[in-house]
């Protein structure tokens, strides 16, 4: 309706409708041929036809939530294996199988900012949050009953989607994306072949061999979808969810209405000066016992002139630790900066104080006076290139209290992520006995080998998190993380998934390697999938324990767009 195209045919290219996935080229669409196609509908006619120099096939940009994500992945290739499954199998047998790729996806330990599938793909209405989800988690639970050409043909689709939502793209990555598109033509031949589908003359797919050309006139998509849809979700979805879902039309006016009084009496105060500063630093700034004023502080921001005036208080307290801990809140926000690669601070909410002996005595680490040891040899020598080989006869001890934290937050550029102006992102990775009353939570965490955080990402490992704690060591604040190691570095890697795969690491005489680390090494949650092999049995597994269940992990890269990117 928008290009005034005949609908299955292409908005860009005159190709066939009947033959769109012939890859042969085809001459652009133009106003002269949408002319000729007038009398067809005789009221169709493109808002922009009066237009001077403007060509409304042109302007179309691409729609990933709608040609990709719903269309290709969830319409056509999830479709496409539970049919595939019932033509290649008894009805019977399919369901059996079906109802194992369910007790997968419903296996996957919880993640921040990943949706969980307790029952599985099978729901009866999906919207575009679940499609961006399920993608995520699909391909390890349908590896085992499903060719490897179908399997690749998810991966290679999944990869396309990725590279063509980054934040900025180069020619070498636009040649990436011609592979993954070549690949997924190829691959996905095998739905041809078993009979699933006669042809895949199909709209949204013949969408993704324009993305080039639509890149390189348009810039980077970077996670656009169409911008009818945006505007759908601002002035319909949103208002709806704040309705009381009973004779809705008359309430998402009246919330249209306000939101619209409210953004202009915004920008009215704005221009005003009216939300320069907050009511605390007003306060602050005029306390009698400052000595300070507003005039007197106008290029001071807020947090120092309220620390300024804190320390002047009569009776305040000088604590020389970090003061910059993350309040808990959501489990995935978006910043708007400043920019920095990456930054782990503990929680502001400690669980307990324990002596050295007894956190030893809860993780069963009956050597973790020797680890503090360690750890305290390692960083009181970090800044000497050739520093003495560790003694416990000679290295510092401590055997004071700790304090425990039940999380702590990473903040880190990923522009590719929906994430602020800045472009940055922030998460929280959890390490508590007990999440929501139930079982135990321990996050899995991409720790910076090459530990120095001021210089490009090194080597990355993988490790899982035991806890979080905090100790003083003279006139030293250490913030640190027992873990228990994956594989160090992300070497091996499984073609068929296109992820790394880790397992658990042991020392010499057969236990988990576990060792503390300084939360600077720390780079940001990761999320790890299980390699169910064939003889996956969902009963008993539960997410939250599923890092303990099994033996290997995909490392998932498709988490989101910032953990493709550095994997």
């Amino acid at each position: 309706m928008l290009s005034g195209v005949v609908q299955r045919w292409c908005p860009w290219c005159l190709a066939d409708p009947k033959d769109l996935d012939s890859g042969q080229p085809c001459l652009h669409q133009c106003e002269e041929h949408t002319e000729l196609l007038y009398g067809i509908i005789g009221n169709l006619v493109p808002f922009t036809n009066d237009f001077a120099h403007v060509d409304i096939h042109e302007l179309l940009s691409p729609d990933l939530l709608h040609q990709i994500i719903k269309g290709t992945f969830k319409d056509h290739l999830v479709d496409w294996v539970e049919e595939y499954l019932t033509i290649t199998h008894s009805a019977h047998h399919a369901a059996e199988i079906m109802d194992d790729i369910d007790c997968k996806i419903a296996a996957v330990a919880p993640f921040a900012g990943l949706q969980h599938f307790p029952d599985g793909r099978g729901f009866k209405q999906w919207t575009g949050d679940d499609s961006k989800a399920l993608m995520k988690v699909y391909i390890p639970a349908i590896k085992d009953h499903v060719p490897e050409d179908i399997t690749h043909a998810f991966r290679v689709c999944l990869d396309f989607c990725y590279l063509v939502r980054c934040e900025a793209l180069t020619e070498d990555d636009l040649l990436h994306v011609q592979e993954a598109l070549d690949h997924f033509h190829q691959y996905q031949e095998i739905f041809k072949t078993s009979s699933v589908m006669k042809s895949f003359s199909l709209p949204c797919q013949h969408s993704m061999c324009h993305y080039i050309l639509m890149i390189r006139l348009f810039g980077a998509p970077n996670g656009l979808c169409s911008i009818t849809e945006y505007k759908h979700i601002k002035a319909v979805k949103e208002p709806w969810c704040r309705s009381s879902r009973f004779k809705v039309l008359g309430q998402m006016l009246l919330t249209n209405h306000r939101l619209n009084k409210i953004a202009a009496a915004h920008v009215d105060f704005e221009a005003c000066g009216m939300l320069h500063g907050s009511c605390l630093s007003k306060a602050f700034t005029s306390h009698p016992t400052t000595g300070h004023n507003n005039h007197e502080d106008g290029d001071l921001d807020e947090d120092t002139m309220v620390d300024t005036a804190l320390e002047d208080l009569p009776g305040h307290l000088q604590v020389h630790e970090p003061q910059s801990q993350s309040i808990e809140g959501d489990d995935v926000e978006v910043l708007n900066g400043p920019f920095v690669e990456s930054h782990v601070e503990l929680g502001v909410t400690t669980r307990c104080v324990l002596n050295v002996n007894t956190l030893g005595l809860q993780l069963n680490l009956l050597h973790f006076s020797a680890m503090i040891q360690e750890f305290l040899h390692d960083q009181l020598h970090s800044k000497d290139p050739n520093p003495a080989p560790f003694n416990p006869a000679t290295a510092p001890i401590f055997l004071g209290k700790v304090t425990l934290f039940n999380s702590a937050a990473a903040t880190f550029y990923a522009p590719s992520d929906l994430s602020g102006t800045g472009g940055m992102h922030h998460e929280h990775i959890w390490s508590t006995p007990s999440w929501w009353g139930g079982v135990a939570m321990h996050d899995c965490i991409f720790i910076n080998l090459d530990a120095d955080m001021d210089s490009p990402m090194g080597r990355l490992a993988v490790a899982q998190v035991l806890c979080f704690f905090s100790f003083k060591y003279q006139t030293s604040y250490f913030t640190c993380a027992v873990v228990c190691w994956y594989s160090h570095v992300l070497k091996r890697h499984d073609p068929d998934m296109g992820m790394h795969i880790v397992t658990p690491a042991t020392t010499d005489d057969g236990t988990p390697d576990i060792s503390i680390i300084h939360i600077n090494c720390i780079f940001r949650a990761a999320h790890l999938i299980p390699v169910y092999g064939p003889n996956f049995i969902a009963h008993g597994t539960n997410p939250h324990d599923s890092y303990n269940d099994f033996n290997s992990y995909y490392v998932n890269k498709y988490t989101d767009h910032h953990a493709f990117e550095i994997v």
